[in-house]
């Protein structure tokens, strides 16, 4: 039986672990070949390490292993010109585009009061998280027109997309804007059958939010530990989770890539475990 995106070529933006490995592995299993771009370099007070040329070759390994193509390449979201020339690349060598997954993203750094907030933070924050977004899909839409086939472009966001959080006002600004620029493109894009969706997961169980950093935050203790952020981070979720698994969002990100969401376009879709109905 095919996959639900056989013979289709996706471009996916922090694909080297975390969310984008998932991501990439997913479709792949479901048919896809991947084009693959991370930055493969530390981002300025992150509080988690940054991914590495090996971890981009272990997702190159994983896709292959489900028999799929893949072209992986180093690029920063924040350099159009080199993301542009990645993606060129991609699709030259595998011929077409009809998926966009625009998942690089940073978070958890130097939370504060907006009024505290240094310049630099603020502008690496939306550099990151929302001009590289605009990048992604820049970059992508020409090859998706060109193939006129329609397609399927997808943003992820966050639940902070959706809501405010105090100290973090750099990260939701970004997260909310992801999905302005979301229902602007599907509106621009619909006359081409090309359909633009965000995601919205709570946390998901990755280096992103699995630090010290973090753990001290949400516990309030200089040595909280992943067991005891476990418990904070749950009792905001309804079902009894401390939180999601990145293969969760790969298979939101799976359906609105697929024909099942054919139609689905302009919608923000939460992968929370009900945390915004609190």
């Amino acid at each position: 039986m095919p996959g639900r995106v056989e013979g289709k070529v996706a471009f996916i933006t922090g694909a080297a672990r975390g969310q984008g490995r998932s991501h990439a592995v997913r479709l792949a299993e479901e048919g896809a070949d991947i084009i693959a771009v991370d930055l493969l370099e530390p981002i300025p007070l992150a509080p988690y390490a940054a991914s590495t040329q090996a971890d981009l070759d272990e997702t190159v390994r994983l896709v292959e292993a489900q028999d799929r193509r893949i072209v992986a390449s180093r690029a920063d979201v924040r350099d159009f010109d080199g993301l542009n020339a990645a993606l060129d690349e991609g699709v030259a060598q595998l011929g077409r585009l009809d998926i966009v997954s625009a998942n690089a993203g940073i978070g958890g750094i130097t939370p504060s009061p907006a009024e505290e907030l240094a310049e630099d933070v603020w502008r690496n924050v939306i550099d990151t998280n929302l001009t590289g977004v605009w990048h992604t899909v820049k970059a992508a839409i020409p090859h998706v027109k060109a193939g006129g086939r329609g397609g399927s472009i997808v943003l992820t966001s966050s639940e902070a997309g959706l809501r405010g959080y105090q100290n973090i006002a750099h990260y939701v600004s970004t997260k909310h804007g992801v999905v302005g620029l979301m229902r602007s493109l599907a509106l621009e894009l619909a006359p081409h059958m090309i359909r633009v969706n965000s995601l919205h997961p709570t946390q998901v169980d990755t280096p992103m939010i699995q630090n010290q950093e973090t753990w001290t935050l949400f516990t309030g203790k200089p040595d909280g530990t992943r067991e005891e952020f476990g418990v904070v981070s749950g009792s905001a979720i309804p079902l009894p989770i401390p939180w999601v698994e990145s293969v969760d969002v790969s298979n939101a990100l799976l359906f609105l890539a697929s024909d099942e969401a054919r139609y689905i376009t302009g919608v923000p879709l939460p992968v929370d475990g009900g945390n915004l109905l609190l």
